[in-house]
């Protein structure tokens, strides 16, 4: 698989992906929005565990949550996180097929949701239910088209 990153593709998308993070969406589509940064975060840790790891993940959720005027370290600790456990099992997930990627996305960013989600109510924000699970699962639909992209795109520049 691809061991080397290009770095103008990386800042692209690391760029991108706040963009999109912040812009604005419809509000009934609003809690469907992939979590792209979550996405980048995963696609990079999983393709260059040794350029990309948790203090560069932690560093862009510190940006996520100055953008989305969070409580700072909500964000970098779930990103973070993301990359902990894509570090830990990115070995293992080489050689998952493409569903079963999609499920790890589901699963890994679906963590970082819960995480997130909690600390927001231990602060004292509303919400109940699950509907915070609906990025993770719009991102584990987006990941194929994602890495696709990226993959062909960083052999093409890398």
């Amino acid at each position: 698989m691809l061991s080397v990153i290009s770095y103008p593709l990386f800042v692209v998308t690391v760029v991108l992906s706040l963009v999109l993070s912040i812009s604005l969406f419809p509000v009934d589509w609003f809690e469907f929005r992939p979590e792209w940064l979550g996405l980048i975060v995963f696609y990079w840790t999983f393709r260059a565990p040794a350029q990309f790891g948790i203090l560069m993940a932690w560093c862009l959720g510190l940006l996520l949550d100055i953008l989305e005027s969070t409580p700072l370290g909500v964000n970098a600790m779930g990103m973070a996180l993301i990359a902990f456990l894509v570090l830990t099992i990115h070995q293992r997930l080489r050689m998952y097929p493409l569903p079963q990627q999609c499920l790890m996305v589901f699963l890994l960013l679906g963590i970082n949701q819960m995480l997130v989600h909690f600390v927001k109510q231990v602060l004292g924000a509303e919400g109940a239910g699950f509907s915070y699970l609906w990025p993770a699962a719009t991102s584990a639909l987006a990941w194929p088209l994602v890495s696709g992209v990226l993959d062909r795109i960083n052999r093409k520049l890398g």
